[in-house]
């Protein structure tokens, strides 16, 4: 009996990533004229034909075709607005940004500021995260509370953070508002849970007998924790990572609350300066600026931020990281 995915059409000629890249060729060219016409609208259409046509031809199952058609509704949601974001940029505009003091400031604290937060999330939420994969009482209460931030409003973040560290707060001789430390305090405080569940998925994922093994074999926790479980679990800390630090530069109401505009040592100035978090900067330049400057800050911004997690990804990549014990 033939299998429910055989395809209908015989495609062993034709090379998976050269059918993957006629796609996307056929999807820039429709956007382009699409966009030439004034008639996005026949973009969205062709997208969802072209992907149920290309599933049908592919596997020929039903299910398939059904699937991929209403996953290709949502892909217009995502994607359609990137492309007519990016295609709606006026060069001359993005040049004069780029070459602008500010926002060399501001892509610089948009970056240093959220990998503080990164980092700070690490530090603290691995050995957090490796208690959650083994297990301990009051479990659940501790879970509750780290994953608080993902349901919380932004701007509700930022005033648990003034309540908790600003005046009359846990720290009082420590400066939050307005401050470097009250930004990647705001930052910590939405991106920490990304950077606990990531490490904790990689944890739980690692078989127990290899713990096990290495404790018969006479290594105590310590050595166990950094020859074996640690390095298993280095893919799911890097993915932690990363995810709280996008999370850290995408945050608008904790910081807007907290440390609106920061000073800090900018190095190229060899001295202090005042800047603003990346999207509060990209706000305020809305709002001075109308759509078109901030559209175009923004289109710096969205590629800076590509470029390092492309980076990051292609670090941590199977090619590049061995991921066994060390």
């Amino acid at each position: 009996m033939a299998a429910s995915t055989e395809t209908r059409f015989s495609l062993d000629g034709i090379d998976r990533g050269s059918l993957a890249v006629a796609f996307v060729v056929a999807q820039a060219l429709a956007f382009s004229v699409a966009y030439t016409a004034g008639r996005p609208t026949w973009y969205a259409f062709f997208m969802i034909a072209s992907t149920a046509v290309t599933a049908y031809l592919v596997h020929g199952d039903s299910f398939v075709v059904a699937a991929a058609t209403m996953g290709s509704i949502l892909m217009i949601a995502l994607a359609l607005p990137l492309f007519l974001f990016v295609a709606r940029q006026r060069p001359s505009l993005i040049v004069e940004k780029a070459l602008s003091p500010d926002v060399h400031r501001m892509l610089y604290l948009g970056v240093y500021g959220p990998l503080l937060a990164a980092v700070i999330s690490l530090l603290f939420g691995v050995p957090l995260a490796h208690l959650f994969a083994k297990g301990f009482t009051g479990q659940q209460l501790v879970e509750s509370l780290v994953d608080l931030p993902l349901v919380v409003p932004h701007s509700v973040a930022g005033i648990l953070i003034l309540f908790g560290f600003g005046a009359g707060g846990a720290f009082p001789n420590v400066s939050v508002l307005g401050s470097m430390i009250g930004m990647v305090l705001a930052m910590t405080f939405v991106s920490a849970p990304y950077a606990v569940n990531a490490t904790r998925e990689a944890f739980e994922s690692i078989d127990d007998r290899l713990e096990y093994a290495s404790r018969i074999h006479g290594a105590n926790r310590w050595d166990t924790f950094r020859r074996v479980t640690a390095p298993l679990a280095v893919r799911g800390m890097v993915t932690g990572g990363v995810l709280a630090w996008a999370r850290a530069v995408s945050e608008f109401g904790a910081v807007a609350v907290v440390a609106y505009s920061v000073s800090f040592f900018y190095p190229p100035a060899g001295g202090k300066v005042t800047a603003q978090h990346a999207p509060v900067f990209v706000y305020n330049t809305y709002l001075q600026g109308g759509l078109a400057e901030s559209g175009a800050v923004a289109f710096i911004l969205l590629g800076v931020s590509a470029l390092i997690f492309l980076l990051v990804r292609y670090l941590t990549s199977d090619s590049t990281t061995s991921g066994g014990i060390v």
